[in-house]
Parts: C-alpha cells; sequence; structure tokens
C-alpha cells in the first residue's frame, strides 16, 4: 500500500512541474509579445500647420526623416497668418511653422496667449518689386508703396526702404519702427496696407511693394528679380527667423524638439539651398 501511495505521489510532482514549466513558457512568449509590440509599435504622430510655400514644401522634405525616428507628421496648410496660431492655442495643431520671433511676440500681445518659440529654421529676405516703377532711382514724387499690414512686418518693410535711402528713420526705432518714425522723405511716397498675401496681386496699382519672401515665391517672383533685398547680415537676418511655435506645454515634447532637429540638419539645409535660389535661407 505505502509503494502504491508513493507511486501515486511520483506522478502528481510529474505532474505538477510539468505545468509549472508550461505556465512559465507561456509567461515568457507572452512576454516576448509585449516587447516586440512595444518596439514595433505604431509611430507617434504630430501635427504641424505650415504656410504652402515655403513651409509646408520643406515640411514634405523632412517627412521621410522624420518616421525614420518614428514620427509620422501630419502637414495642414494654411494660407493666412492667424489660423496657425489659433490652431495650436485650441489644440487642433501641435505646432505651426511660418512665423518669426516678432510676429509671434505681437500674436500673443493682441490675443492674449503665450505661444512659444523652440527653434528657428530658416530666413526668407523681404524684397522691393517693381509694379508701375521699375528702378528705384526712378521712383516718382508721390509715388505709392504697398507695404504688409501687421506691425511687425511694416516695420521690416520701412527698414528695407530706408536701407535702400527711399526714406529716413529715427536710429532708435529698429524693429519697431512705423510711419511715425520717419524722418525724412523726400519723394513724398503715401504707403498702402495690404495683407501679405495680397501683396503680389496689387503690383500693377503701386509704384512698388514691400513683399514678405514666401508671398513673393507664390505669386511667382524671384528674389533675383527684386529691386532690392535685406542684407543677409543685417538686423532682419538676426531678427526675422521662421520658428516653430507651439504652446508652453508642448516646449519639451520629444516629436517636436526631433522635428526642430531634423529641420536644421544638412539634409534639409541643402534642400533649401538648392531649390529657392536665395529666396529662402537655412540658417546655421
Amino acid at each position: 500500500m505505502k509503494k502504491i501511495i508513493k507511486i501515486i505521489n511520483l506522478i502528481l510532482l510529474a505532474t505538477a512541474l510539468t505545468f509549472s514549466v508550461t505556465a512559465c513558457g507561456q509567461a515568457a512568449q507572452a512576454a516576448g509579445n509585449s516587447n516586440a509590440s512595444s518596439e514595433g509599435g505604431s509611430n507617434v504622430t504630430i501635427k504641424v500647420g505650415a504656410n504652402i510655400t515655403p513651409h509646408s514644401e520643406i515640411l514634405e522634405k523632412a517627412k521621410p526623416l522624420l518616421q525614420e525616428k518614428g514620427i509620422d507628421l501630419e502637414i495642414v496648410k494654411l494660407e493666412d497668418s492667424i489660423t496657425p496660431n489659433t490652431g495650436v492655442i485650441e489644440g487642433n495643431l501641435d505646432a505651426n511653422y511660418f512665423q518669426h520671433v516678432p510676429y509671434l511676440e505681437q500674436f500673443n500681445e493682441e490675443n492674449g496667449s503665450d505661444l512659444v518659440s523652440i527653434g528657428a529654421i530658416h530666413y526668407e529676405p523681404f524684397g522691393i518689386y517693381a509694379g508701375k516703377t521699375n528702378n528705384l532711382k526712378s521712383l516718382p514724387d508721390g509715388a505709392v508703396v504697398a507695404v504688409p499690414n501687421n506691425v511687425t512686418n511694416e516695420a521690416r518693410a520701412l527698414l528695407l526702404l530706408a536701407q535702400e535711402g527711399i526714406i529716413s528713420l529715427n536710429e532708435s526705432a529698429g524693429i519697431n519702427a512705423t510711419v511715425e518714425d520717419i524722418t525724412d522723405n523726400p519723394k513724398n511716397i503715401s504707403f498702402k496696407e495690404l495683407a501679405p498675401e495680397q501683396l503680389v496681386q496689387a503690383l500693377p496699382d503701386v509704384d512698388i511693394a514691400v513683399i514678405n519672401g514666401n508671398y513673393a515665391i507664390e505669386g511667382g517672383l524671384s528674389v533675383k528679380d527684386a529691386l532690392a533685398v535685406e542684407k543677409n547680415d543685417g538686423l532682419a537676418a538676426k531678427t526675422y527667423g521662421n520658428i516653430i511655435a507651439t504652446s508652453p506645454s508642448k516646449a519639451n515634447d520629444a516629436a517636436l524638439l526631433t522635428l526642430v532637429e531634423v529641420l536644421s540638419g544638412e539634409e534639409i539645409k541643402k534642400y533649401i539651398e538648392e531649390t529657392y535660389d536665395g529666396a529662402v535661407i537655412p540658417l546655421k
């Protein structure tokens, strides 16, 4: 009888060991599957609002570079200079790429917002383009000059006109210059303030227009055709770099910081230099 009981106990022990080994194997397999899922999981997606030219085009070039880093980039193309910021504020966009810091600061002040820059990518030289007058030396008395109608870009236009000796500005005005800071206007020019995206269309109706680089490109203008362009080593180049902007809560977001890293990399810099022929200049 004792021998039978001993045999039964041995059978039960063997059975228990078999269940234990099987359970361990299943657990290990489950853990392995879990790790594989984590390593091969879906990419992080970021949604970025951008002007069509050149910002969206540059972002398209960055897409495959970001995918290699586990980030899917969704580009929302916007033509105005308001909705890219309101989209970030409302949470419809993670970030935007279309503006410079002075414009961002002006927007924040006027709208009670607190958007921040997480990196400057490129600079677009402002140019003076011919309308009815095709030479700055031939600018007639009482000429009409079209300029952007927002504060920061109008100041930039005035600085370029001053650079070319068309007007003189109060030396202390700097990037905050307004028409009130004009100290000398020998040609008695008058200013026609228009939305930046309307300046190219207005050329037939004005003597000259001072136009943002991106809108000039969209309108089929080449910076090489400009009557004058901002100096690359001047105040404008140091001030008006186009940035990636986002909300303070996402300022340290890993995916957005990777976006800035990719856009600042050599491959994107080379693309900008080869594509825009001086109309867009990568920041070093």
